[in-house]
């Protein structure tokens, strides 16, 4: 019997903070009309000095698991998609996973830079077609802020922070994600990258002196890629699914740049109009910006049930990617009462665990220290 992952909750998260482009022409050499006309922004949100990546992953995930009706203890599995971790290591997922209370759930990150959320939505629907896992958390989250050089105008005027999260979950009832596309190209990997910090350039004052650890970009070629990659995987999605394009009703770029946009509707041959867009509110918010389009998407009425929805994105790596969706929402349960749900009584008993387990820690490393 055929399994489907379907998407049975969404949610999003984005600091109160808002950097606007006359904001940015007071910290650097440029313009309100010079951002504007080069890329579509307006204004981005920034993180405050509380809010990380986990903190931000974890409310998206939250709001995503109460409108899909579900607890934290019912999750089989975390995957947070993120080219901004809280560390290298332990994995944000992880992090998220102590936080909401998930103490069934395995937890990973994945790294595919700004196409990171396509490849965790195959991921995870793989999982859930082979039987393996039930329900599924996928995240993608940045705080892009903490790496960007703010005084590097061709890349600070770019990004933003937030995060977006989906709960598949496995269905009978065909839709949801019906195919998906995967790709890369490490040629180019120096054309967008964060050099400082691995193993190639270890953290030292020499790399922080030379700024690597701040994101480098070569912007045009970057550009050449992205507008050919955007229009060739929503083909070859749609070839894969069997849909033709002009079927599609809905399709969600990742949002880096407008005129990369409308670049591919063009190449598409298809109204711009099609096309869900908000990288004017929100900038570059990389594993973020899909799923963040499709929550505000879906709550405008935008993405309904039974429609065929195309999700494509393009990043560092060289990577891209796509997904076809057939938006279902099937078998979603009702939220229930909060006195009814246990959401509330699970999250403080998983935070008087995650106490206990700390307290334990500490006892033993004092018995046991020499």
């Amino acid at each position: 019997m055929t399994r489907y992952a379907h998407i049975v909750g969404w949610g999003m998260s984005v600091p109160s903070r808002v950097l606007t482009n006359s904001d940015l022409a007071q910290m650097v050499d440029t313009s309100e009309e010079w951002i504007l006309s080069r890329t579509g922004i307006r204004e981005r949100h920034i993180a405050e000095p509380h809010q990380t990546t986990a903190s931000l992953a974890t409310d998206a995930a939250r709001q995503a698991l109460a409108l899909a009706g579900l607890t934290p203890l019912q999750i089989d599995l975390i995957i947070v998609a993120t080219s901004s971790p809280e560390h290298i290591f332990p994995a944000t997922a992880c992090l998220v996973q102590d936080r909401l209370g998930a103490t069934h759930a395995g937890a990973f990150d994945l790294s595919a830079a700004c196409t990171g959320f396509i490849y965790a939505l195959a991921v995870a629907t793989q999982m859930i077609a082979t039987g393996g896992h039930d329900r599924v958390l996928v995240i993608g989250a940045e705080t892009l802020s903490r790496i960007v050089n703010w005084q590097d105008r061709a890349t600070c005027v770019l990004f933003g922070d937030g995060a977006g999260a989906f709960v598949l979950q496995g269905s009978t009832e065909e839709g949801g994600l019906l195919a998906h596309t995967m790709h890369s190209d490490g040629s180019g990997a120096d054309l967008l990258s964060l050099p400082g910090g691995g193993s190639r350039f270890p953290t030292s004052k020499e790399t922080i002196e030379k700024g690597l650890h701040y994101v480098s970009m070569n912007g045009p070629e970057v550009y050449r890629f992205a507008t050919r990659v955007m229009a060739s995987a929503t083909r070859e999605v749609a070839r894969k699914a069997g849909i033709r394009l002009r079927d599609i009703d809905r399709i969600v770029p990742h949002q880096a740049n407008l005129r990369i946009i409308e670049m591919a509707a063009k190449s598409l041959d298809l109204p711009l109009e099609r096309f869900i867009v908000n990288v004017d509110r929100y900038g570059n918010t990389s594993t973020a910006s899909i799923p963040i389009a499709v929550c505000e998407a879906v709550e405008a009425g935008k993405i309904q049930p039974g429609n065929r929805v195309v999700l494509v994105g393009f990043g560092a790596g060289l990577t891209w990617g796509s997904a076809m969706i057939e938006w279902v929402v099937a078998g979603r349960a009702q939220p229930a009462p909060w006195w009814r749900s246990g959401f509330f009584i699970f999250r403080i008993l998983a935070v008087l665990r995650s106490w206990l387990l700390r307290a334990q820690r500490r006892v033993e490393s004092f018995f046991w220290r020499d």
